[in-house]
């Protein structure tokens, strides 16, 4: 109804390998589509809705956004950043110096500073 491409088709777009017939329709144990007949199950396969694709890829990949889900995530908090007045994405000189070292740094030290430092702000239910 809002014409999002397919999976598939954003798979093609961001130059990824698809996820073929038998991830999409199998998966790992996760949503069941032995209630679609046998050329709705090929139909959907081959043309799959965005946010299933989504799912059943982080589904195959350990529960973890991976590829085309991945890609859609980070590419959504990179243009808010870009959208932000004050963003570190509008500084090029900016480095991050909030890791353990002047040469390291991981999504855990900015989130460790967000959170100031405390990681029962983290995760509060443990």
């Amino acid at each position: 109804m809002v014409r999002l491409c397919s999976g598939q088709q954003l798979a093609e777009r961001f130059g990824l390998p698809p996820l073929d017939d038998s991830q999409i329709i199998t998966g790992n144990a996760g949503a069941s589509l032995d209630g679609l007949a046998d050329d709705q199950k090929k139909s959907f396969a081959q043309d799959t809705p965005l946010w299933f694709y989504v799912l059943r890829e982080a589904e195959l990949n350990g529960g973890r956004l991976t590829d085309v889900g991945g890609r859609i995530v980070a590419e959504v908090f990179h243009r808010a950043m870009e959208g932000s007045r004050v963003s570190i994405v509008r500084d090029p000189a900016w480095r991050p110096a909030l890791g353990p070292d002047a040469s390291t740094f991981r999504m855990t030290d900015l989130l460790l500073y967000a959170f100031e430092n405390n990681k029962e702000l983290l995760a509060p239910l443990g």
